[in-house]
């Protein structure tokens, strides 16, 4: 596997490091393990994960829990990645892992930008500002995870529609046009998809297209209203509205937060009925 990683910060109690993945390959890895616990988020691309039976599409808007022992492999059929792993050394940080009832854990934009945000401050202080952060992250992938209890259909479709969404460069197609393409009925592929996933085929195209945004505001894109075009919103007043109600933010502010590397708070974001 063609990977580099990078350590970024590195303290008694956690070392976390920024992991860049070449490999682009439909076949299953060899199974590794881990004698640390990690969770993995994903800033790009988007890859498979088998944790022993239980696959998870990892992206960013859905990371994965590794616990101490546990066989993984991994598939990448749609290319490279790129992603920030915390291993937790010894117990301290660890307690409610063991409870997880799946690998996936669920990447809000809160917490997407949290971690972009620990990337910056954490080198500056591993054990003050980075733990606390650390802290947070934890709290906040352990708060909502999808659920494993049967659905109304199969997992398959749902991961289908994922895989359609995040290969649209803005985000995807509708409801309607996204179950056309899939050969099934609106109604099912919705009831189906927010089993599976945990959010609504318009929630999620939506957090797909704010994690592009994160992207490419993090990378130093000025021109909000160009990139709210690009990213299939009607115009700058709509990306606003859409981020301010996934992340509590506007996108002026995320900007400036990026830019000077403050902490942010990421509380957890309201229920949305989409």
């Amino acid at each position: 596997m063609a990977r580099t990683v990078k350590k970024v910060v590195e303290s008694p109690h956690f070392v976390i490091r920024a992991v860049e993945c070449a490999d682009d390959h439909a076949r299953w890895s060899a199974p590794e393990t881990a004698a640390d616990a990690q969770i993995i988020l994903v800033r790009q691309g988007r890859f498979r994960v088998d944790c022993q039976g239980r696959r998870v599409t990892a992206d960013p808007t859905t990371g994965y829990l590794h616990r101490p022992g546990e066989e993984i492999r991994f598939a990448h059929p749609a290319g490279g990645d790129v992603c920030t792993s915390v291993t937790f050394l010894g117990e301290a940080l660890t307690a409610g892992l063991e409870a997880a009832r799946t690998p996936a854990v669920r990447t809000d934009a809160r917490l997407e930008l949290a971690h972009r945000l620990l990337l910056r401050t954490g080198a500056e202080d591993p054990d003050g500002a980075a733990a606390e952060a650390v802290l947070n992250l934890l709290r906040l992938a352990l708060r909502t995870q999808p659920g494993d209890t049967p659905t109304p259909g199969r997992e398959e479709l749902a991961e289908r529609a994922r895989e359609a969404i995040l290969a649209d460069g803005q985000g995807g197609a509708g409801l309607v046009a996204l179950a056309r393409l899939l050969g099934t009925s609106p109604s099912h592929l919705s009831r189906t998809f927010r089993h599976h996933v945990g959010m609504s085929v318009s929630r999620y195209r939506n957090r797909v297209r704010i994690s592009r945004a994160l992207t490419r505001i993090d990378q130093g894109e000025t021109d909000l209203a160009a990139l709210a075009v690009g990213l299939g919103f009607s115009d700058q007043a709509h990306l606003t509205r859409v981020m301010r109600g996934e992340l509590g933010h506007t996108p002026s502010r995320v900007r400036a937060l990026l830019a000077s590397g403050a902490a942010s708070p990421a509380g957890p974001a309201e229920p949305d009925a989409r």
